[in-house]
């Protein structure tokens, strides 16, 4: 495999913050190849990433470009192929769909994730309210996951992570399904949640406008397989709106380096 140069954007070529305490993720090399032989299918090629604590970082690139995988390898769902990942406290990982138990509540499947834990009844009956005043859904806590919008369910969800006493918060794509509205008034949640909670945030989207809005820094990833081909430091100051101007011409410079990179994998094919 060829050396693969990385690309900035007003930041650092380096796809790591500052030197500073030990980060919460470490990627390192990391290599993922499904299968063997000629039917091998590699997903990422040497990828180097630290996020630090406390801070969100967003992932961005084409379809098929490993973004997943890397999630899957930092939740301990699946193991590199080649090089070292390393996580500082406890992971929990949001999908797109919330995968909520329909037979169960909204209390109730809060409250599972603190059960599987081994937290006595008496503390999750106080814990599973205080989650779900977090994000707003205290009225809801009877109601089953089909009586409630998409937005509501991701929620549920978030409140679930929490309920995992997750220091670190792995998200794929949480709010591709839902409606734009939706998504800002989630996005709002998110950054709210994000800041009283001091989380580590490694968020994985295609959507550039979206990772303008969350990110400390937005990473690139290049068509399959992935590796890091840009990173970018995200100055706007907090809170943002989706539709700020800046926001917007960040946005549009990342999908520039996306266009660039397509535009590469098709030559390069």
């Amino acid at each position: 495999m060829s050396e693969h140069p990385t690309a900035t954007i007003a930041g650092t070529a380096d796809p790591s913050p500052p030197a500073g305490p030990a980060p919460a993720l470490r990627l390192r090399g990391v290599t993922k190849v499904f299968g063997g032989g000629r039917s091998a299918v590699a997903a990422l090629d040497r990828v180097d990433l630290d996020v630090a604590v406390g801070e969100l970082v967003c992932v961005v690139g084409a379809s098929g470009c490993g973004k997943s995988t890397m999630l899957n390898l930092l939740a301990g769902l699946d193991e590199p192929t080649a090089g070292d990942v390393s996580v500082v406290g406890r992971t929990s990982l949001m999908f797109q769909e919330s995968a909520l138990f329909p037979w169960l509540t909204v209390a109730g499947n809060v409250d599972l994730a603190l059960k599987l834990r081994k937290v006595p009844r008496a503390e999750r009956r106080e814990r599973v309210g205080a989650l779900l005043e977090t994000v707003r859904l205290e009225q809801f806590a009877g109601r089953r996951p089909l009586e409630l919008s998409g937005g509501m369910r991701q929620r549920v969800a978030l409140a679930r992570a929490f309920a995992q006493d997750a220091d670190v918060l792995l998200m794929d794509e949480p709010f591709g399904a839902l409606d734009a509205m939706t998504r800002d008034v989630l996005h709002d949640e998110l950054e709210r949640l994000y800041q009283e909670r001091h989380l580590t945030v490694l968020f994985v989207t295609h959507n550039v406008r979206e990772a303008a809005r969350l990110a400390d820094r937005i990473v690139v990833l290049s068509s399959r397989p992935g590796h890091v081909t840009a990173t970018i430091d995200v100055p706007i100051d907090r809170p943002r709106t989706i539709e700020a101007p800046d926001v917007s011409g960040l946005a549009g410079r990342v999908t520039a380096l996306l266009r660039q990179e397509v535009r590469r994998h098709a030559v390069d094919r």
